[in-house]
């Protein structure tokens, strides 16, 4: 068996929604799976025991940008990786840098053999390239890489985009060229992205021609760079399909808790985002009876859990008044319990998606999830 494989178990044939396994050298990972965000080598809020006994995480995603300014992948190569140097036994995928770079603007420019840019921290300059971000992923020495993609804004012309996604696949075949080159018995596989914009014949000659490469798995990155979401639905139905029944496929930086079966429906298995994690810092809460905002009056003498059908530590033992009062008092207490309830929750969105398919239930979980959208969720 490869070092990363992806084992299909069942599919839906009315919607393609799938579930699997995608074993990995740091543990094998249920599908479909959410991975929360650990931009600097930490879930912001949570311990790796939360994440790994508490809330039972697979997988979390890392960030290749943050963690080469700092501390640098070589002081993490020499202190045993990013796996022993965040005490995180389970699976890591990273990013290869390229969103964080692109989102500097005025502070990089774009050639075809890469990005120069300036540090966001002291203004120091540095150069990625297709083969130095897999050198940078391969030190820290994650289970899944990424190679390094230019990621355009929300709107582009069809030009400007096709010359980025021409540029994207040169530095996919790149990379990974070097990846093969250097990969060997590192343990971890490198995922080509397919870009492209909002253009149904660019997604299309991208995916054609990354298919090529024959990776282990395929990303469709681009979005949530300020499109509309059903646009954003509309580009992962048309790429899902064009790529590898066998391979795990992986949407990027998506999304809200009731767009989950939306992608799942598509035939994918892998995403992340920050808004849970994020959400929950700022006080908004994701349940089972919609979104919760923590500081709004009507909670200051509530005696309810958070979210009667979560079985987080923070809805098994407080009151949302007592989670207001953390939250009005500026108490560190109410992000961590905050952000263990909104991981949790997606999480387990994701479990009972799992069991649908496993179960050849998922068109009705699916319409049911349509028919309950939370007020708050119908209304966006």
């Amino acid at each position: 068996m490869a070092v990363v494989e992806f084992e299909l178990q069942a599919k839906c044939a009315e919607t393609g929604a799938r579930a699997g396994r995608l074993h990995t050298a740091h543990g094998t990972i249920e599908t479909p799976v959410f991975m929360p965000v650990g931009t600097y080598g930490s879930v912001k809020a949570l311990t790796p025991r939360d994440l790994e006994v508490d809330l039972n995480a697979r997988i979390i995603l890392a960030n290749t940008y943050h963690l080469f300014l700092r501390p640098g992948h070589e002081r993490i190569e020499r202190l045993g990786g990013l796996h022993r140097f965040m005490a995180w036994p389970r699976a890591i995928l990273t990013d290869s840098g390229g969103f964080q770079v692109f989102s500097l603007d005025t502070f990089r420019k774009v050639t075809d053999e890469g990005v120069l840019f300036r540090s966001h921290l002291n203004g120091d300059q540095h150069f990625f390239t297709p083969e130095s971000t897999v050198d940078v992923q391969l030190a820290l020495g994650s289970d899944i890489n990424m190679v390094l993609d230019e990621c355009l804004p929300y709107p582009t012309e069809h030009a400007a985009a096709e010359q980025s996604m021409r540029r994207t696949i040169r530095w996919a075949r790149i990379g990974y060229q070097h990846y093969l080159r250097r990969e060997k018995g590192l343990h971890c596989a490198l995922f080509p992205i397919v870009q492209g914009s909002m253009y149904p014949d660019l997604r299309r000659a991208c995916a054609h021609e990354l298919l090529e490469l024959d990776a282990p798995g395929y990303a469709i990155g681009g979005l949530s760079v300020g499109e509309p979401r059903e646009l954003s639905q509309e580009m992962v139905a048309l790429t899902a399909p064009l790529l590898p029944e066998n391979r795990p496929r992986y949407v990027m930086g998506v999304g809200m808790p009731e767009e989950l079966p939306q992608y799942v429906a598509k035939g994918v298995d892998m995403m992340d985002c920050v808004l849970p994690t994020r959400n929950a810092r700022n006080g908004t809460l994701f349940t089972s009876e919609g979104r919760l905002v923590i500081k709004q009056a009507r909670y200051m003498e509530d005696e309810g859990p958070l979210d009667p059908k979560c079985p987080c530590y923070a809805c098994r033992t407080f009151s949302r008044a007592y989670l207001r009062h953390l939250f009005m008092a500026g108490e560190m207490l109410f992000s961590m319990l905050a952000t263990m309830h909104n991981v949790q929750h997606y999480l387990d969105t994701m479990r009972e998606m799992r069991e649908a398919i496993l179960f050849g239930r998922f068109p009705a979980y699916l319409r049911n999830s349509r028919t309950h959208l939370p007020a708050e969720a119908a209304a966006d």
